[in-house]
């Protein structure tokens, strides 16, 4: 799709393993049918592998187009998703990150690793000094987050966080809940405010 595209895209940061609890797989496939189903579109880390390709290819399947951001290096281990809608190879993770926040209206993080919680905790610092206004949601699959969220909000309390960021994130077990806690405006049919107001 081209850029633009008026359907609100969620920026999806999730892992590149599937990890041990098949639950993470569910859900990725949940939040790929749901973006779909919901007229929206999904950006992603443009990986084959892990719950990155899992959300790809539920996305795909379910007729959402789907845009991946991969560094040159991934492509080179064969590791893209090559049946992306559109496939973005970039140089650096810096590059990464700039075009997925420039192409989405939302970030949602899964359940992942070091890498997740980079590129969603960038998002978060941006928001924080007004760089964008975008949601940031995680999905708390089977209480996932709760350890992260913990920190959080004890940072928060000895004011290392401020208020303002706390209460722009989303925190969510469930697919559907989240997404349209993160884009109320948007109806399940597509139609709507595809801007990611809140």
């Amino acid at each position: 799709m081209a850029m633009s595209d008026p359907r609100p895209f969620v920026a999806v940061f999730c892992g590149a393993r599937v990890g041990k609890d098949p639950a993470f797989a569910d859900a990725a496939r949940e939040v790929g049918r749901l973006i779909a189903e919901r007229g929206m579109g999904l950006v992603y880390g443009g990986g084959r592998v892990g719950l990155m390709g899992v959300i790809a290819d539920a996305a795909l399947d379910a007729g959402a187009p789907v845009v991946g951001v991969i560094p040159r290096s991934m492509v080179d281990a064969e590791l893209a998703h090559t049946g992306c809608t559109e496939l973005h190879v970039v140089t650096t993770m810096h590059e990464r990150k700039a075009l997925m926040a420039e192409r989405s209206a939302a970030f949602l993080a899964m359940p992942g690793g070091v890498g997740t919680l980079d590129e969603i905790f960038e998002a978060i610092t941006w928001n924080q000094l007004a760089i964008h206004d975008k949601p940031i949601g995680f999905l708390d699959t089977g209480g996932f987050y709760q350890p992260l969220r913990a920190f959080m909000t004890n940072a928060n309390a000895a004011g290392l966080i401020p208020d303002s960021t706390m209460d722009r994130l989303v925190f969510d077990p469930q697919p559907a809940t989240i997404l349209d806690a993160m884009l109320p405006n948007y109806s399940r049919a597509g139609i709507g405010n595809a801007t990611g107001e809140r």
